[in-house]
């Protein structure tokens, strides 16, 4: 198997990057990036630095198009159609496929309103009150929050603001879920609370992790990509990628020789 290719069939697949390259002016950050993305299971993407993880992660939900320099080719398809190609929505792109960043952004509103907003001001039919108490009861949320969901979500915990950002985005129905190192400003408890959570929702969606812990993804997910200078260096089920990998790089990657 070749560096930038993946060996998982696209059956059965609701993501695949076909030779994807992405650049921010002349420097590349990914570079013929080839790999599939499974339905309702849990895909890591590892690496060191600066390796275009999180690149090639906005670029599943053309997220990038906010940065003025990023460009790319290849494709990005989600469930066999090109999500850039002509006539699709980016907001519905968007929309199918959500987003939790790195650091808590809980809009400075109501824990209400958080939730709220999105089906909102995108027209999205039926009770409020029903949607938003959906959307926290998937997030683990509900029953720390329900008798507060007027207070402002300012005064969550960081844990709990990160599963009210989830919660805001489960609101707008989506069927992945993008997640750009969801635990790295987290407590070790608040980590747990969100693991627990990951392992539920898969059961629903599908989720895409950028991460830099590797006992996380090890833990967490049930395929892992490794990537070092844009470049997809090994994709597979987790047990292999950490247990047998196939290229001596994972293997030095995975053991801490290097990153």
């Amino acid at each position: 198997m070749k560096p930038g290719s993946v060996g998982t069939s696209a059956a059965g697949a609701i993501l695949e990057a076909r030779d994807v390259t992405i650049r921010y002016a002349s420097k590349v950050a990914v570079r013929n990036a080839t790999l599939v993305i499974p339905e309702r299971k849990i895909t890591a993407i590892i690496g060191p630095s600066g390796c275009g993880k999180s690149t090639l992660l906005r670029a599943f939900n053309r997220m990038n198009e906010f940065i003025p320099s990023a460009s790319m080719e290849g494709k990005i398809l989600y469930r066999g159609t090109d999500a850039y190609g002509k006539g699709i929505d980016p907001v519905e792109v968007r929309r199918r496929i959500g987003m939790v960043f790195q650091k808590p952004n809980p809009f400075p509103k109501s824990i209400r309103s958080n939730v709220a907003w999105g089906p909102a001001i995108n027209g999205y039919p039926g009770e409020s009150a029903g949607r938003v108490e959906d959307a926290l009861r998937k997030a683990a949320l509900w029953d720390e929050v329900s008798e507060r969901l007027d207070d402002s979500a300012l005064g969550l915990s960081g844990g709990q603001q990160q599963r009210l950002c989830i919660a805001r985005a489960l609101a707008m129905e989506p069927e992945v879920i993008l997640m750009d190192e969801p635990c790295s400003a987290l407590d070790p408890v608040s980590t747990g609370h969100i693991e627990n959570l990951l392992f539920e929702l898969k059961k629903k969606y599908s989720i895409v992790i950028v991460t830099h812990n590797m006992q996380q993804a090890a833990r967490i997910s049930d395929y892992t990509a490794f990537f070092e200078n844009g470049v997809l260096i090994e994709y597979g089920e987790t047990d292999q990628v950490f247990t047998r990998p196939a290229r001596q790089r994972t293997e030095d990657y995975v053991t801490g020789r290097f990153g």
